[in-house]
């Protein structure tokens, strides 16, 4: 019997919710609460479309050139996506995890990144993930086996949606996200500009209250989070009040959120995807809030989503 393309499976539950993880990429590759869609799916025998559900590590998001300095270094990353001239999402997306421990409601999936051009450290990253009365965890750590420090920014790549994936456009849906700033990016590489209040530029990022998306277009890096309990909270309903949550603590003190107006027609903005982020984009150049790992040390991020509204 062979392999899917997205990897070995192994799907888990409890009570309400039902998931399924794919090996590649330590991909969260389905999500359902009383068999309603929280995350926009994909077949188990089907390569994973783009990002969907995938792991972003060492780093999230993109680099500019593929170039940065680090430890009085300069190394060049590959450009994978050459339209924009950056490295983007990082080295794991499509590695194929091994499942290191399987119960039906809680995987582990361990993966090694080795050293490489442009990448010359030795990173192991694990996995986790519980399923409970309270939705998904998602729990990632990085730790070091070089001998020298290494640059790190973890990240997810979650596409909520409401109700059933692929039937409505997120067009119709209502996303609230309470945070004070967004980083604006250059409309050409996609890379930080500028950082502003949500509520400059006529306000068409200001998600701080609940608000239909409409057709609004967003490729953008969110901070200044409100926090309830130390956790930020980030939530896509549909008219009736149901959909989806995404919950994180302050390891994360961003969060990238995209409409998905830049994939093939069938991806077009059917999801929206909520990311939770070590860092913003281009870290790696700019060193803000690059995570800097030591020889033995571990670094981790990590995030919740649930039903709401059921």
């Amino acid at each position: 019997m062979s392999t899917p393309r997205s990897g070995i499976r192994v799907d888990l539950s409890a009570g309400p919710y039902s998931a399924s993880i794919a090996s590649v990429g330590a991909t969260l590759r389905m999500l359902q609460h009383d068999g309603a869609d929280l995350i926009v799916p994909f077949a188990a025998d089907e390569l994973r479309p783009a990002m969907r559900g995938a792991l972003l590590a060492p780093w999230p998001n993109r680099i500019g050139d593929g170039e940065y300095a680090f430890g009085g270094e300069a190394h060049r990353l590959v450009q994978n996506e050459p339209e924009t001239r950056t490295a983007a999402h990082g080295l794991v997306a499509w590695t194929d995890f091994a499942a290191v421990e399987a119960d039906a409601d809680r995987a582990v999936f361990s993966a090694v990144v080795a050293p490489q051009p442009g990448y010359p450290w030795r990173l192991r990253i694990d996995v986790e993930f519980r399923l409970g009365i309270d939705g998904l965890a998602q729990e990632v750590t990085a730790t070091n086996e070089s001998d020298t420090a290494a640059p790190v920014g973890l990240g997810g790549h979650p596409y909520l949606t409401a109700g059933a994936a692929g039937q409505r456009s997120i067009d119709a849906l209502t996303f609230e996200l309470d945070a004070a700033r967004v980083l604006l990016v250059t409309e050409d590489r996609m890379l930080p500009d500028r950082l502003i209040a949500v509520a400059d530029g006529a306000g068409s990022r200001d998600f701080r209250h609940p608000r239909r998306l409409g057709g609004t277009v967003v490729n953008n890096a969110f901070t200044g989070l409100s926090r309830r309990d130390g956790r930020a909270r980030a939530r896509l309903t549909d008219d009736e009040g149901r959909g989806a949550e995404v919950e994180w603590d302050e390891r994360c003190p961003w969060v990238q959120v995209y409409t998905a107006d830049h994939g093939v027609d069938v991806d077009h903005r059917v999801g929206l995807a909520v990311e939770p982020t070590t860092c913003p984009p281009d870290a790696f150049r700019s060193g803000r809030d690059l995570l800097v790992v030591p020889p033995g040390g571990s670094v981790g991020a990590g995030w919740v989503i649930r039903s709401v509204g059921r």
